[in-house]
């Protein structure tokens, strides 16, 4: 299909024309390369209606299990699918694990008489079934809400505010949005988190996700949730890892190697998409946002989250010292290591932790994130970045050296 844009309307108040073009066209690409696509994300961040892109709802080949119908005809899915030629699409496929077998079964067939894209909310770690059944045939496009660049630049504090996920972004109004969010994880908590077979009581789920949101952007250590909660650590750190498995949380796991300085090995933690840390922490307004004690966390995780969308890079940490020299992104991209530093400063100055972390650690180039609008250089390889460049990917942040 030659459609690049996709347009999402909320109950027909607001109807807003958002770019993914490039999305759709690494999809598009995968599916060139590979007999199995799985688009992963968040639920309500926009996959069925990416998938529609390349297939439209009504077609035979495109089956949502979360509709009785499809799930009726997949009920003996090898007759169901063996026949199908073409692109088939299979949305929300953790509903049916079972699925995987049967789709290693007819990938391998030669000549290929069709290939998938299937749709998934959780990662391939908590689906072990596709990692396990299709390796070596099945890749893996991550999506998530709007980033910055989708949603515009001059829509910038509303999507700090509100997050990235469509239906929140685009609400008509912030009581609207809020409502949205807290309608979405009533109903991930109550729901979602059940069908994929997790025996974990809700409320008891909900109790220990706000406490995430009070410890955003910290290191992470068990046992203080586990004392609050009542439960073990295993089973705070069964938790934390479900919430990350279906894309809540980003656990940012330490950098460390065999250096002079006692270095920090417990991961960060962030909420993915703002607009639920600030649901959750009883944030409404840009106002409540900007006096809240939490402000500042919020910018820097969203910065920092971002910031990896932007970039996509191989590998991904935070560096911290027992000393307090620290940097907040080390990235690792096509060999080249690279750090970031988010500052919600209106003029960032270099840091000592900044040339700590540049020499310790032998960092090609560091950019400092921040509200303002101008770039200008810090010192050797250190420049402060403008948060609107984040948009423009790696060139925004890293610039070719002329």
């Amino acid at each position: 299909m030659k459609i690049e844009r996709i347009i999402f309307d909320f109950h027909g108040i607001m109807k807003c024309m958002i770019d993914r073009k490039d999305l759709v066209c690494e999809v598009r690409s995968a599916l060139k390369r590979s007999r199995v696509v799985a688009l992963i994300g968040p639920r309500q961040c926009g996959k069925t209606t990416l998938a529609q892109e390349f297939l439209t709802a009504d077609s035979p080949k495109y089956f949502d299990l979360e509709d009785p119908s499809s799930l009726a005809r997949l009920d003996e899915p090898m007759t169901a699918l063996q026949g199908l030629k073409g692109l088939v699409v299979i949305d929300e496929v953790q509903r049916k694990p079972d699925l995987f077998t049967v789709l290693r079964v007819l990938a391998d067939r030669k000549p290929l008489p069709a290939r998938f894209l299937i749709l998934g909310s959780a990662s391939p770690k908590l689906l072990k079934q596709s990692s396990e059944s299709l390796a070596g045939r099945i890749e893996t496009v991550a999506m998530s809400g709007f980033s910055i660049g989708e949603a515009g630049i001059s829509l910038q504090a509303r999507h700090w505010i509100r997050g990235g996920f469509p239906l929140s972004f685009l609400a008509r109004t912030e009581a609207d949005s809020f409502a949205w969010r807290k309608n979405f994880i009533q109903t991930f908590l109550e729901r979602d988190i059940p069908q994929w077979g997790i025996g974990i009581p809700a409320i008891a789920l909900l109790r220990f996700w706000t406490m995430l949101a009070h410890y955003h952007g910290q290191t992470w250590n068990a046992a203080d949730p586990a004392r609050s909660l009542g439960v073990s650590e295993p089973t705070v750190r069964r938790y934390i890892d479900i919430l990350s498995g279906v894309f809540m949380i980003r656990q940012l796991p330490p950098w460390y190697a065999n250096l002079k300085k006692r270095q920090v090995k417990a991961p960060k933690i962030y909420f993915r998409d703002t607009g639920l840390l600030h649901q959750l922490l009883g944030i409404r307004t840009e106002k409540e946002l900007l006096s809240h004690p939490k402000c500042g966390a919020s910018w820097e995780g969203y910065a920092i989250e971002e910031t990896i969308k932007a970039i996509e890079p191989d590998e991904t940490y935070y560096w911290a010292t027992h000393g307090g020299a620290e940097i907040d992104l080390v990235l690792i991209k096509k060999g080249r290591m690279l750090g970031v530093e988010c500052k919600r400063v209106d003029a960032p100055r270099i840091t000592p932790s900044m040339r700590i972390a540049r020499e310790e650690l032998n960092l090609k180039q560091i950019a400092v994130v921040y509200p303002g609008k101008k770039r200008y250089a810090m010192g050797d390889g250190i420049a402060a970045v403008p948060l609107n460049a984040v948009a423009e990917g790696m060139q925004g942040l890293f610039p070719k050296k002329r």
